[in-house]
């Protein structure tokens, strides 16, 4: 089981800690939603509860609930600019297909 971050994310994961003045790192899950059946969630993680797995890179945690671990196992989290937008890119080699509008996508 892998999740993993390139360096683009792991220095915006710690700006928004830095800037919020707490936080253990990121929890990555997923929630039912849209027409494809999942969407991505992304909060701050103040505690790591049991069960919960732990990944690292760059100096940065990332938290998922085992529930959420089979959906986004081997997803790499990217961060990026695209002319005045910039966002969490997630490649997650789990998908199998997303709804029109990008915001929701399936496993199965």
């Amino acid at each position: 089981m892998s999740v993993s971050l390139t360096e683009n994310a792991a220095r915006q994961i710690q700006k928004q800690l830095a800037k919020r003045t707490r936080g253990l790192g990121l929890r990555l899950g997923v929630k039912k939603s849209g027409c494809s059946g999942f969407a991505y969630i992304l909060d701050y993680a103040d505690t790591i509860e049991e069960g919960d797995e732990v990944f690292e890179a760059f100096g940065v945690k990332v938290i998922v609930t085992p529930q959420d671990l089979a959906i986004v196992n081997g997803i790499q989290l990217d961060y990026c600019r695209e002319g005045i937008n910039e966002a969490f890119k997630f490649n997650n080699p789990n998908v199998k297909g997303t709804c029109g509008c990008g915001e929701s996508f399936s496993v199965s």
